[in-house]
């Protein structure tokens, strides 16, 4: 009540000193209104809120509002991100796709060709057909989607999907230890079906009996062999010169994954699980059996060619 008759005073006394102003009234008018608009900011609530504020930071056009402050997020690394979601057969998919998209799908095959030559005999030319092989580089990047449009399928379904959830997990554990050993595995090949494995080029087997997933071999799901190279170096000489020191890995450390190179340096970048029956019937306990086999049938055929006499004298010299 008291600021408001203190406030009635002031605003009179302030009418009076108008009234009586000299000539120039502007300048006085605006030293009488500047009290008044100082009583009005402070009647604002913006200004109140400023008042308010111990610390003095707030503004009137724009007060603040406090936030507390955001906790940084945590940074996972990929790595990490995999091995949590290890036991998923999404991320371990996820994982291979990601291994297969990372890696060129260029290959070095050999072309037979036919060219005309001429052959020169006792003065005389003529020319002659022959065949000469050469080496060149293969594209097949579209092989693989090609098959899977065929099939209806995305490549990524096709690809990864249609190998066995037991061999993918060994790859899975064989990848990220050479990715640990810093040698940047990439596959170009993993489930093939009959159609695939007929346009496929170099070494390869049968149409239907390819232990990338061939008709005789169970077909989609039961893919039991991909192909795998290194993705390390600038050149694709560099490239060469990595994916050869992967292999030998693989053979020196493979067996600790269940997986190994059947075929060795027949070809190269082919793997398959140590148990299965590919890697048994060449380097496995078949192997050794048909080598074993083989052995034995050659002394049986150098018996065979002895010479009769001399299996008579043995004969002979037994007790009766």
């Amino acid at each position: 009540m008291r600021l408001l008759n203190g406030f009635g005073c002031f605003l009179c006394g302030s009418l009076a000193f108008l009234w009586i102003a000299p000539a120039n009234p502007d300048v006085h008018v605006k030293a009488a209104l500047a009290p008044l608009n100082a009583i009005a900011a402070l009647a604002r609530p913006e200004s109140r809120t400023a008042l308010a504020d111990p610390d003095g930071r707030a503004t009137l056009a724009d007060p603040v509002i406090k936030v507390p402050p955001a906790e940084p997020e945590a940074k996972v690394s990929p790595l990490e991100a995999w091995d949590e979601c290890v036991l998923t057969e999404e991320c371990i998919d996820q994982y291979l796709w990601s291994v297969y998209e990372r890696a060129p799908k260029v290959d070095t095959i050999k072309v037979e060709e036919r060219v005309k030559v001429k052959l020169e005999k006792d003065g005389k030319s003529r020319a002659v057909t022959k065949t000469v092989a050469k080496l060149v580089n293969e594209d097949f990047t579209w092989k693989d989607p090609d098959a899977a449009e065929k099939a209806g399928m995305s490549v990524s379904q096709y690809v990864i999907g249609g190998m066995d959830r037991g061999f993918k997990v060994r790859l899975y554990n064989l990848f990220r230890a050479l990715d640990d050993a810093g040698l940047a595995p990439g596959m170009t090949s993993g489930f093939r079906d009959d159609y695939r494995q007929s346009i496929a080029s170099g070494n390869k087997a049968e149409i239907n009996r390819s232990y990338h997933g061939g008709s005789l071999r169970g077909g989609y799901g039961h893919g039991l062999a991909a192909d795998v190279v290194s993705i390390k170096g600038e050149t694709r000489s560099e490239r060469c010169s990595s994916s050869e020191r992967m292999w030998k890995w693989i053979d020196t450390h493979g067996k600790e994954f269940g997986i190994g190179r059947p075929y060795l340096d027949k070809d190269p970048p082919h793997i398959a699980p140590i148990d299965g029956k590919e890697y048994a019937d060449k380097r496995g306990v078949n192997a050794k059996i048909a080598v074993k086999g083989s052995a034995a049938t050659g002394r049986e055929a150098r018996v065979a060619k002895s010479p009769q006499p001399v299996l008579q004298r043995g004969a002979e010299q037994k007790p009766l």
